[in-house]
This record gives structure tokens, C-alpha cells and sequence, in this order.
């Protein structure tokens, strides 16, 4: 074991965040941490680095381990070019090997005691720089670096003048260039593109070292981790296997709880019948009995329901007028800015109905398309042709269609001036903003709540058009299942850029490759593009090219089995199809469905005869104590208790009335249970 969480707490003003939440790491070990938005999952790796304290619990680390760690926001202030901040990872071993080189120089002039010293250090030293790899650190710099998506151009370049998320991957590249015991990744993929990402998920693999990792990429997980830890209502549970195990064990622990749950709230109603019919009986021991009964469930410790994190957000897409079954048509389509030129010649067209991604490297102008469609860019060349009726719905990743000075409520206010405050109310809400979080400022909110308003006015806009640009970037996994089910079945079309593999296997029914300046066409999800990628490179540009696609579809296996059902549902023309739609479905009239079938109708059979059998006694029941009624109003009859023999004759029924009433509640007792 190389770290220990044991009953880690931690609550911010009166909100418990986290309750009592214990794991462990081995060595090696590659473990992911995942949860909704707000879980706590950042607050988690700050407390075991040391940057925020724990109100009560422990972190133990393993004497002589270091950590490393990636937050999910950089701000890195440097005066250093790209390169320059890479070397200062490896500062040690620089200063090793100028050491080695010293010592090299001195042994020349050196003699007799003096240069046996210096060649015990030389060997000490020379055997410590071939552990760390020390000759290779000018390689593992650049192989890093171009791993991470950045190029040899981009080596020179100032730290200022980078963006954040190029900051960001040059920090996780210092970060993987230290070599730390126990590396901890805060949304590690949020800013590389899919080749970088399978260049990281091919490093992390085969990295000596345990992994720590929060993230809502699941291809990523799907390959990286064997170690699930899950954070729910501020308590922890740890499964063993990949995020796609851990979801569907996940699944399965939730059927129980909730089958459990069901059980035990059938059986609280049901003992609240019998103790109120019971009591109705109106008898001393039948009275007892219900006291005793009700004594019994007082004592019973009532199962939490389960939650159902899948209702919290509710995304409802809905175009409010058809659109021509032309989309869009883009020909000869062209841009550069300045001397970087991104594309030229794209032709492509979008029917009603498709829902295509548009995927490539980072920087190759997927955006710019987006941006060109929606009148936010000018083109170079082509033209961009609208079909009949389409009405536009925009998704911007950097959410630039929001407005920083407003609050929440006066974002869709003013947008939908038609909506009374309940309307608006009620979809905030519907993307977990309740309360006063209607009056939070746009430029006070994280990213993904910056994103759940972004999609909360896209669902208002009623568009038939949708282009989405990132559309699940900060956005946790719970968040993407209930927005990919609303695309799967939104009835207009989706274009977007994304580089969540999981996201367009599920949603995609064309893929657009943007590669060299081209678009490449794949009519299928993202299996089909990883089945297809080398073919269709051969017969596009005469020779593969490397993007990565292969690393991909070597990690993506496991996680694409996992997500088959997606398949690849309305693929047009058919391409692609799923044969899941082809299977021939099992006989009715096969042994083990008879066997069922009889099975059932038995059990069928037998709740008929005991509920006849308990609506017999209660009719029995119910005949005994009007006759036993009527005993007692005989008895103060005059001419009956003045009669002896009269009189004996009704005492003596009514204590054979009694006994067989005893035995009537009993056997009552029994059917009900």
C-alpha cells in the first residue's frame, strides 16, 4: 500500500461534503475517482496533497513517496519559452549529468588517492543517472511535449503568451517529466484532442508509478484504471475494474438497494394493515396483538431509498417547426488566418435527421467551421447554403453567447422575455440551479455551470438545428448520459464538435474527420470510424496517416464492447448498421419459456386461493362477532336473564364464539402474513 484515506471528512460552512470517505492505493495502481459535479472529487485530491486540510481523518503516504499534482485550472506564470519550462523538470538530472561531466574532466588531472575518490563517485553517481533514465532526458522532453499536441514551432514559444488550456498541458507535461511515486489528475483530458489523449493513455499505462485520476472521459477510464472509487452523497465506495465494470456493478448494487427498499416499504404497509385490522377487531388480545405488532415495527431501521442521480437534470430537446430535409450545404468552403492556413475545398452537406461530429487535432479548424455556419466568422472562400425553415440553436465551449454582467434569471429573462418568473424558475431548476442560485452572476459560475446554462437556453430555443461545439466539456458522466439521451432522441439535427470518444460512439451517426485541410467522411459512430480509419486514410491521401486512431483503437476496444448498444442507430444509408436489429428473437415456444409460464401461472394459482382463503375467514370473522354482538344485547334482554336455562345456553355460545374467534385471528394472522 503506497496511500491511505481513512474517515476523511470535510464540509464547507454547514454543507458536508465529504463523510467519513476511506480507500487505499497499492503500488502501480491506476485508480479513478468519480462522481456527479459537487461530489467532491477536487476537494478529495487537494486534501491529500496537503493544499486544503482535512476537518477530521487521515492521508497516510508511504515514507520516501512523492506526489505529484495536476489541478484542473493552471494559471502558470513563467517568463520561460515552452521548452525552457520543461527543462526545469528535469533540473535534477541536468545538474546530475553536468556533475558526471565535471567529474569526467577532473579525473583527467587527477591522481593517485584523489582520482580513486572521484571514479568511486563517478560510478556511484553514473550507476544513479542510468536508474532515472538520465541519458534519455533531452528525448523524454521532446517526446512529451509532442505527445501532448505540441509541435517543434511551438517549443520557442512564450509561456505568456500561451492559452489556458495550452498552459495546462504544459504543466501536465512538467508534471509527467518529475516522475513522481503518485501522480493525482484533475480532469487531465479537457484540453487535449484524441490523439494527445491516447498518447496519455498509452503513457499513464505503462507509467511505474500509481495514478490518481478525476475524470469524465470514459474511453480514458475504460483503459487506464483498474480501480473504481466512487463518491455519492459525500460517502465513499471502492469497486474493483474499469469505469465500465464499475458501472454496470454500480447498476446492479442500485437494483438491490432498490429492491430491498421496495420489499421492506410493501412490508411496513402491509404490517400497517394487519395492525389496523387488528385493532378493528376490537378484542383484547387482538388489540395486544396489534400493540405487539406495532411495538416490532417501530424497532425496524428504515432503508434510505436509493437516488437516482439520472432524474437531476432534465434535458428536453424539441424543435418547434420541421426543417427541409436540406439542411445545410457547404461548398468549396476555405480559411486561414494570416499565414496559418486551416482548410480549403471542404464540400460537405447535413440532412434533417443526422447527427454528425466533426473531429480532428487541435488546432485544425473544427471550431472555425462551427463559428463560420453561425455568421461569427467570415470565410475565405465557399459558400454556405441554409435549407428551408432551419432555425439554429448554438452551443459555444467558451460560452461567449452568455453574458458575464447578468444573473441566471436575467440570461433566459432576457432571451425569452415571453416567460413568466415561474417558467424561468422551473428551467433553472431543471438544471440544478434552485433558490437563490437564480440571482448568481454568469461571470461567477464554474464552467460546467456556465455549460448547463449555455444548454438550458438551447433547450428553450426550440431550434431544429442544433451546432454544439464541445458540448460535454465540464460536464460530469451523469450529465452526458442524460444530454446523449436527449440528442438520441431529439427529432431535428445535430452538428458538434467533440473529442469525447464515449460521447460520439453514442450519439454520432457520421463522423467528419477534419485531417490536412479535408474533411474525410465517415458514415457511421465512432466504432465504425475506428473500423474504418486506415482504409479510408489509404484512399483519401494514398498513405495512413497518424493520428493517433490506431492507439485509439487498440485502448477503445474495451470501452467501445462496453457501449455496443449504442451501435449505430439511424446510420443513413444504412452503413454501419447494428446487426443487434437482425437477431432472431428466442421462441415463446422454447422448454425454459413453458417452464417459466407454468411457473407462473402456479404462483398465480396460489395467490387466488389465499386471498379466497382469507376473505373466507374475514367473512367467517365478521359472521361470529355480529352473532356475538347480538349475544350481549340478548343478555340484557329482561325475559333472557331471568330465563336460566336461556342464559346458560348463551353463555355457552358465546365462549365457543370466542374460542373459535381466537382461532379465526390466528389463522387470520397467518394468511395475511
Amino acid at each position: 500500500m503506497i496511500l491511505s484515506c481513512s474517515n476523511i471528512c470535510k464540509a464547507f460552512g454547514g454543507d458536508e461534503i465529504l463523510k467519513n470517505v476511506s480507500f487505499h492505493i497499492e503500488e502501480h495502481e491506476k485508480t479513478a475517482i468519480v462522481g456527479i459535479n459537487g461530489a467532491g472529487k477536487s476537494t478529495l485530491l487537494k486534501i491529500i496533497v496537503g493544499e486544503l486540510p482535512a476537518d477530521s481523518g487521515e492521508v497516510v503516504v508511504s515514507k520516501g513517496k512523492t506526489l505529484g499534482y495536476l489541478a484542473q485550472n493552471q494559471d502558470l506564470q513563467s517568463h520561460r519559452t515552452i521548452y525552457e519550462e520543461m527543462l526545469e523538470a528535469k533540473r535534477p538530472v541536468i545538474e546530475m549529468e553536468q556533475t558526471l561531466r565535471q567529474l569526467e574532466s577532473d579525473m583527467n588531472t587527477a591522481s593517485g588517492q584523489e582520482l580513486e575518490d572521484k571514479m568511486a563517485s563517478y560510478s556511484r553517481l553514473s550507476h544513479q543517472f542510468e536508474l532515472i533514465n538520465g541519458y534519455a532526458w533531452q528525448s523524454e522532453i521532446v517526446g512529451v511535449l509532442k505527445g501532448l499536441g505540441f509541435s517543434e514551432e511551438d517549443f520557442e514559444k512564450q509561456i505568456s503568451t500561451l492559452s489556458g488550456g495550452q498552459k495546462t498541458r504544459v504543466s501536465l507535461g512538467k508534471l509527467l517529466l518529475t516522475n513522481p511515486d503518485i501522480i493525482l489528475l484533475d480532469e487531465p483530458t479537457n484540453h487535449l484532442d484524441m490523439s494527445s489523449i491516447a498518447w496519455l493513455e498509452t503513457y499513464l499505462l505503462n507509467y511505474k508509478g500509481s495514478v490518481i485520476i478525476v475524470a469524465h472521459d470514459r474511453y480514458f477510464l475504460d483503459k487506464i484504471v483498474s480501480k473504481v472509487v466512487e463518491l455519492d452523497g459525500g460517502k465513499s465506495t471502492v469497486y474493483l475494474g474499469n469505469y465500465s465494470a464499475y458501472s454496470e456493478k454500480r447498476a446492479q448494487m442500485r437494483a438491490i438497494q432498490m429492491k430491498a427498499y421496495l420489499n421492506q416499504q410493501q412490508e411496513i404497509r402491509h404490517q400497517e394493515e394487519v395492525i389496523e385490522k387488528l385493532r378493528s377487531f376490537n378484542r383484547e388480545k387482538s388489540i395486544k396483538r396489534a400493540e405487539s405488532r406495532e411495538k416490532m415495527l417501530n424497532k425496524i431501521e428504515v432503508l434510505e431509498k436509493p437516488r437516482e442521480i439520472n432524474d437531476a437534470m432534465d434535458i428536453r430537446l424539441k424543435p418547434n417547426v420541421i426543417s427541409g430535409n436540406d439542411v445545410l450545404t457547404v461548398h468549396e468552403l476555405g480559411k486561414s488566418f494570416g499565414p496559418l492556413h486551416l482548410f480549403s475545398h471542404v464540400d460537405f452537406e447535413i440532412k434533417r435527421g443526422e447527427r454528425v461530429a466533426i473531429i480532428g487535432d487541435n488546432g485544425t479548424g473544427k471550431t472555425t467551421i462551427l463559428k463560420i455556419i453561425n455568421g461569427l466568422v467570415e470565410p475565405d472562400a465557399g459558400e454556405l447554403i441554409l435549407g428551408s425553415k432551419v432555425h439554429i440553436g448554438y452551443y459555444d465551449q467558451d460560452h461567449q453567447i452568455l453574458h458575464g454582467e447578468k444573473t441566471l434569471f436575467e440570461e433566459i429573462s432576457d432571451a425569452y422575455p415571453g416567460m413568466s418568473n415561474t417558467q424561468i424558475r422551473n428551467t433553472l431548476a431543471a438544471f440544478l440551479f434552485t433558490g437563490d442560485d437564480a440571482f448568481k452572476r454568469i461571470s461567477d459560475l464554474s464552467g460546467g455551470e456556465r455549460g448547463r446554462v449555455s444548454l438550458a437556453k438551447l433547450m428553450l430555443s426550440e431550434a431544429n438545428f442544433l451546432i454544439l461545439d464541445e458540448p460535454t466539456n465540464h460536464l460530469d458522466i451523469t450529465s452526458k448520459e442524460i444530454l446523449e439521451n436527449a440528442l438520441c432522441h431529439y427529432e431535428g439535427t445535430v452538428l458538434y464538435v467533440s473529442h469525447d470518444r464515449y460521447f460520439i460512439n453514442k450519439t454520432a451517426t457520421r463522423i467528419l474527420d477534419l485531417k490536412n485541410g479535408r474533411l474525410v467522411n465517415y458514415i457511421g459512430n465512432y466504432d465504425y470510424y475506428l473500423e474504418k480509419y486506415d482504409d479510408m486514410m489509404t484512399a483519401v491521401f494514398g498513405s495512413s496517416v497518424n493520428t493517433g486512431a490506431a492507439e485509439n483503437r487498440a485502448g477503445a476496444s474495451s470501452a467501445a464492447d462496453s457501449s455496443r448498444q449504442a451501435g449505430r442507430a439511424g446510420t443513413p444509408s444504412g452503413a454501419g448498421a447494428s446487426s443487434a436489429a437482425s437477431q432472431s428473437p428466442v421462441s415463446p415456444s422454447s422448454s425454459g419459456t413453458k417452464e417459466d409460464w407454468k411457473a407462473q401461472k402456479e404462483e398465480q394459482a396460489r395467490k387466488r386461493k389465499l386471498q379466497n382463503d382469507l376473505k373466507k375467514v374475514e367473512d367467517e370473522i365478521h359472521r361470529l362477532e355480529t352473532r356475538d354482538s347480538e349475544i350481549d344485547e340478548l343478555l340484557c334482554q329482561e325475559d333472557v336473564f331471568t330465563d336460566v336455562k336461556k342464559l346458560m345456553e348463551l353463555n355457552t355460545e358465546k365462549e365457543a364464539l370466542a374460542k373459535t374467534l381466537e382461532e379465526l385471528y390466528e389463522k387470520w394472522e397467518e394468511l395475511a402474513q
